[in-house]
């Protein structure tokens, strides 16, 4: 399937040039039926920043006939992927290059560790990108602080549409460590990561990675 959307739109974006592709309509064709400006349904196929109100998203769902919920996503009391597996879905290795423009924006991700007492831990974090590493904020748990110390950790990023059947992942692979030092702590702080969890996240790690990998669904026609 073409997706004529930027690259940088939201998932919002290209979820609305997905379906108008697959209905077979031009921007101007789903504009006229939804009552709006062409000008500005191309922006909310194409802006990182596009926000419509719900009222013109429920207008653009039935431009295209569609459910709201298929434009906006949904599910959140469900785990990722109950939809069926899309036709044509294509799963390809990403380069380290590719890997990166993922999750150059940051976001959510877990910090995958061993628990001597539990084994395989993933923990959930807010994170950004510093360069070539990561850095995320947590609180003292003392399970992270021992993942923290180990020798080799992970740090993996995905996303999943369940509405077009695509998702994504990234997998880094190195060494964290605690950022200690007013310059760097600084340095980090500057990065304003804020956590989605309340309480104290004082803690900011840094993770460097020494391999990334990553994998992609896409829908091909």
């Amino acid at each position: 399937m073409a997706n004529d959307a930027s690259s940088g739109a939201t998932d919002l974006g290209r979820r609305l040039a997905e379906q108008r592709n697959e209905a077979h309509l031009t921007i101007p064709d789903v504009a006229d039926r939804a009552g709006m400006s062409p000008r500005y349904l191309s922006y909310l196929e194409s802006s990182p920043a596009a926000n419509p109100t719900p009222a013109t998203l429920v207008r653009l769902a039935a431009a295209l006939d569609v459910a709201p919920s298929t434009l906006a996503g949904a599910g959140l009391n469900m785990p990722p992927g109950q939809r069926t597996a899309a036709r044509n879905a294509t799963l390809y290795e990403l380069t380290e290059a590719e890997c990166r423009v993922l999750i150059a924006p940051g976001g959510v991700g877990r910090f995958l560790f061993v628990e001597a007492d539990r084994g395989p831990m993933a923990v959930p974090v807010n994170f950004k990108v510093d360069g070539t590493d990561v850095v995320f904020r947590t609180s003292g748990d003392a399970a992270i602080e021992e993942g923290i110390h180990q020798q080799r950790v992970s740090f993996d990023v995905d996303n999943l549409d369940d509405a077009l059947g695509e998702g994504w992942s990234v997998l880094l692979t190195g060494t964290a460590s605690v950022i200690t030092g007013a310059a760097e702590t600084s340095r980090a702080q500057a990065l304003g990561i804020v956590p989605w969890a309340d309480g104290e996240r004082d803690v900011y790690v840094r993770l460097s990675p020494s391999r990334i990998t990553g994998r992609r669904i896409r829908v091909t026609g």
